[in-house]
């Protein structure tokens, strides 16, 4: 039983990714057309291709394949050294470096539109179901409550933890979780007053090998008005982007270890976490929201071999007035970060693996 739970979650995982995939490849295959670049293949997955059809009036061929782990738009021209592409006036290389910006920086906008709308749906569902959203004024403290004793009170509407603004609930919480782990400076508006009160102590634990901050006290409900739905659909997309580069600080620093990353296995462990409690739909909505936004980000950073390496050669090439990087030096090193890519996951998935059993 154990194993078939494992299954359908996993099962579940890829389904969820699937649904990623195919919107960040349809932000390449949209822009592209928009683009006039001949495009030779829309594919969801890698490997062999199961099944698919060619459009008869563009030629496109669009294919579903063997193994759900990603997806292309195959352009003319995207391989230098492809023969017979060297004369198509429409091949992606052919095309001036705003449009080919555009077309690669589509598949992450994508992603971060699909987290957001899926963020909306979220906040506004459960607006709708009656579940009220959280503010970030102290309604209560729990008992014994440190940060009651290190300066909180009852009424105060908290404005700033650790130096970042906070508008809801939810990313107070964030900040807490991330920051509260040692003491941090609080700003709160008392009285109508904003007041500082320094190393304001929240309790704190091990989770995954990373110590996190809680909060010890409740919030009153915010209003359940359209205005404050969309402000909280802001801030918690805001608070999810926010997470990524809090990642990387904290991979930086070296307060994040392996352990606390994961590939699609871990990844479906959550999902079958999130699954087991109470609310589980919006668990795993949420869930998707933040994998989706993660994914868009991180798509765009700087590494060769993702969407923002090439992004970043781009670049390079307007500031060095249009003049193009030479293309067996810019395929050799997405080559060795694919390499690089495709080893971390390796060991990742091996972890998690491990992690199972």
């Amino acid at each position: 039983m154990a194993i078939l739970s494992t299954l359908f979650y996993l099962a579940l995982t890829f389904f969820l990714m699937g649904i990623l995939i195919f919107v960040h490849e349809l932000g390449h295959y949209l822009t592209a057309r928009a683009c006039k670049v001949t495009i030779h293949e829309f594919s969801l997955g890698m490997g062999k291709r199961l099944c698919g059809f060619t459009s008869k009036k563009t030629g496109i061929q669009y294919s579903l394949r063997l193994f759900p782990i990603g997806g292309y738009v195959a352009m003319a021209g995207e391989d230098e050294d492809k023969e017979g592409e060297e004369d198509d006036p429409n091949a992606f290389n052919k095309k001036n470096v705003w449009q080919r910006l555009i077309i690669l920086v589509a598949g992450a906008a994508m992603n971060v539109i699909t987290g957001a709308l899926a963020m909306l749906i979220l906040v506004g569902g459960m607006t709708v179901a009656g579940y009220k959203l959280p503010s970030t004024t102290v309604a209560d403290f729990t008992p014994g409550a440190s940060s009651y004793v290190t300066g909180l009170e009852t009424g105060d509407k908290i404005l700033r933890v650790d130096g970042v603004r906070v508008h809801t609930g939810y990313d107070l919480s964030y900040e807490i979780m991330f920051n509260g782990y040692k003491p941090v400076d609080v700003v709160v508006e008392r009285d109508g007053k904003e007041i500082l009160i320094p190393q304001v102590v929240f309790p704190s634990g091990i989770e995954d090998g990373i110590e996190l901050g809680s909060m010890d006290f409740y919030v009153l409900a915010g209003e359940s008005s359209v205005g404050n739905v969309l402000k909280t659909t802001w801030f918690r997309s805001v608070s999810s982007i926010k997470m990524v580069f809090d990642s990387i600080k904290g991979i930086v620093t070296g307060r994040f270890t392996l352990a606390s990353m994961s590939g699609p296995i871990g990844v479906s462990s959550a999902v079958a976490d999130v699954a087991s409690q109470p609310m589980a739909v919006w668990n795993i909505l949420y869930l998707f929201a933040l994998i989706a936004m993660n994914l868009g980000v991180m798509n765009m950073l700087p590494i060769p071999a993702l969407d923002g390496g090439r992004v970043f050669f781009r670049i390079v090439e307007i500031l060095r007035f249009g003049k193009p990087i030479n293309p067996k030096f810019e395929a050799t090193v997405h080559g060795v970060g694919m390499t690089l890519l495709l080893m971390a996951t390796a060991v990742i998935a091996f972890k998690d693996m491990f992690q199972l059993f």
